[in-house]
């Protein structure tokens, strides 16, 4: 996909508009309606709240995202997992930035089924025999659908996908038909002042609170973080051309929004009774304008989910979330079911709408959570712009800009929204992020009291083991996954399992081990045979966005050796040997517990009780890896990793 990165067709941009625009699509079903929710209409708020949309747009989205961030791909792929991929090397603390926009991202992908699926069906109003439709019905509906959207997921999307990009475009085209047919009915071309940022400006500053409509202002980009996270899926040239095509339908819809308010100057607007966007629909097209903005929130809500995926699988492979299982449902690239989070999504989607009901309440959840995620989103392109030696000055420049745009966006969301329902993304945000530190700091906690020993000082007693005829043979092969990333050392643990719980003799023992590379498509391997026919080594490179099937690839590499002549894998039984048999392969997989003997501090106590926590609903060693349960023996060991202190103990005679 590298190569291609850069170039523009018509096929690439169609399947972007199906993508990657959904949420940022279906923005003018809520964004005006928010901003002038119970204000008196009048000039300057109309003016000044298109002028902050449309420089949002353009700062945010378009220089930001489109002109800038989208330059910073890890081998054609995007989102903050790989722009952390791009940077953790040179510094530990992109981490946290990494696992905060990560659980930010995911929490979104709650809130947006709901709120665009809901502004849609709120349409339904404005047909003359369905205007008194109850808030119940309306969430009847949205469950049902989101029900639906959700049980499809685990078939994939490979089929219904190829019809997002033309439904999209028609989308889009209504959207900028729509305005220039308000536009043109008005005929008051002073609504094009809103290009003017000085009324924007002039709203944030003159207008009552006006600095405070920031928080529903940032409901018109909060697709944007979208556009970097299927830079691998679209490329950057389709991204950019089609993002010209999107904002000018945008503006377009959103000045004509403005336009039709502007005709019925001094109304409080209340958004719960009226929308702007279906206002400017003529009666006869309500009904198909209703069908096509459900059309559009579907496909935006399965962006999301589909990115969800995209997310923990990534994060999984990077130790920042526990080990889920992963299905794949076509055999498209990229393309992953995870049934846990599937479940995770459609619960958290079915309890935002019964507990908001309608998508005026729904907004002030919205937009908190991803505006952390851009504000980390933009500590780590800071951080890429300096280990890629960018002058100083433009790096400064850059967090001056955005931080204080961002953080005005976040000081308006938390001030205006956080009591009204915020506090439940800042809720979901926090549970997810602490899944992520505390799976993240206690594999650290653990990591530090892992054994290792130098493997040459054990290899004569291994070769022992293995011909001492006295001893039953466990395997013909057998496999133990290491961690030990030098090839010359060993898990103390692995040893002891071989030669002390109980003697493990076979004729070739197997040490495999998996290194995690930046590079999000690497499938590369070394062998490394410490003893002919005795003692091997296999060392697998696999980018983070790569499947770990670890038993299917190691079988391809031995067959592999065993064309090349480098292992004997026939069976050393005298009257299988003579017939050709291969001998059987014994994945050993060790269940770590904590061990009683501990003395930890309170917060690491706390860190580990989760881990072992999340591990009882995780996925098991042996299924992360991809082994047949059949041929894997699973071996319980502690963990001790703070010894108690040493008692005193005294010997008393009686």
């Amino acid at each position: 996909m590298t190569h291609n990165l850069n170039k523009a067709t018509l096929a690439g941009i169609i399947i972007a508009l199906g993508i990657i625009y959904g949420d940022i699509g279906t923005s003018p079903l809520y964004v005006m309606n928010a901003i002038c929710n119970g204000k008196e209409i009048n000039e300057l708020l109309i003016t000044g709240a298109l002028s902050c949309i449309i420089w949002t747009l353009t700062l945010q989205t378009t220089v930001k995202y489109v002109m800038l961030t989208l330059k910073a791909d890890n081998k054609g792929e995007g989102g903050i997992f790989s722009l952390f991929a791009l940077v953790r090397r040179h510094g530990k603390w992109t981490v946290f930035p990494a696992m905060v926009g990560g659980a930010a991202l995911l929490a979104d992908g709650m809130i947006t089924p709901p709120i665009s699926v809901t502004s849609a069906i709120e349409g339904l109003r404005n047909i003359p025999y369905l205007e008194h439709i109850g808030n119940f019905t309306i969430v009847y509906i949205v469950i049902a659908i989101l029900t639906v959207l959700f049980f499809f997921q685990q078939f994939g999307t490979s089929n219904i996908g190829k019809a997002f990009g033309p439904i999209m475009f028609l989308w889009f085209m209504m959207l900028a038909a729509l305005g220039l047919h308000q536009l043109y009915i008005a005929n008051d071309w002073r609504i094009f002042r809103a290009l003017n940022p000085y009324y924007a400006i002039k709203i944030l500053t003159v207008y009552p609170h006006g600095f405070w409509i920031l928080g529903a202002v940032f409901l018109c980009t909060t697709g944007a973080e979208a556009l970097y996270s299927d830079l691998g899926h679209c490329g950057r040239g389709n991204i950019r051309v089609s993002w010209g095509f999107v904002k000018t339908c945008l503006i377009l819809n959103y000045l004509g929004q403005g336009a039709y308010l502007l005709t019925i100057k001094h109304e409080i607007w209340r958004s719960a009774v009226r929308n702007p966007f279906y206002d400017l629909m003529p009666h006869w097209f309500i009904l198909p304008g209703i069908i096509i903005a459900t059309i559009a929130a579907i496909i935006a809500s399965q962006a999301l989910i589909s990115g969800s995926f995209t997310l923990i699988s990534e994060a999984m492979k990077l130790n920042l979330w526990p080990k889920m299982k992963i299905n794949y449902p076509t055999v498209e690239r990229g393309q992953s079911f995870i049934p846990g989070i599937n479940t995770l999504l459609f619960v958290g989607c079915t309890a935002i709408t019964l507990y908001f009901q309608r998508s005026s309440s729904m907004e002030a959840a919205y937009g908190l959570s991803i505006t952390i995620c851009m504000i980390m989103t933009s500590c780590l392109f800071s951080y890429y712009m300096f280990v890629k030696r960018v002058p100083i000055v433009w790096i400064v420049t850059y967090l001056i800009v955005y931080l204080t745009i961002e953080f005005s966006f976040l000081w308006a969301n938390l001030v205006e929204k956080f009591v009204e329902g915020g506090v439940v993304t800042v809720v979901v945000a926090g549970g997810l992020f602490m899944t992520m530190i505390v799976w993240f700091k206690s594999r650290k906690i653990k990591n530090r009291y892992v054994e290792f020993v130098r493997l040459d000082n054990y290899i004569p007693i291994i070769q022992e083991l293995s011909n001492d005829a006295s001893i039953n043979k466990y395997a013909t092969h057998l496999v133990y996954l290491t961690s030990a990333n030098n090839p010359k050392e060993i898990e103390h643990k692995i040893l002891y399992s071989i030669l002390y719980r109980k003697p493990k003799r076979a004729d070739i023992y197997w040490f495999v081990h998996v290194d995690v590379v930046d590079d999000p498509y690497t499938t590369e391997y070394a062998v490394q045979t410490i003893v002919p026919n005795e003692i091997i080594r296999i060392e697998f490179r696999l980018g983070f966005r790569m499947d770990h099937r670890i038993q299917y690839m190691f079988k391809k590499v031995v067959e592999e050796m065993v064309q090349n002549k480098e292992v004997n894998v026939v069976s050393r039984y005298e009257s299988l040997s003579k017939n050709n048999v291969m001998g059987d392969f014994r994945f050993i997989v060790m269940e770590k517990f904590l061990s009683r003997d501990n003395s930890l501090p309170m917060w690491e106590r706390l860190m580990m009780r989760g881990y072992f926590l999340l591990k009882k609903v995780s996925l098991s060693e042996e299924r992360g890896f991809g082994l047949d349960p059949s041929d894997v023996t699973l071996e319980k060991y502690p963990i001790i990793v703070s010894a108690i202190p040493d008692y005193n103990l005294k010997r008393v005679h009686e």
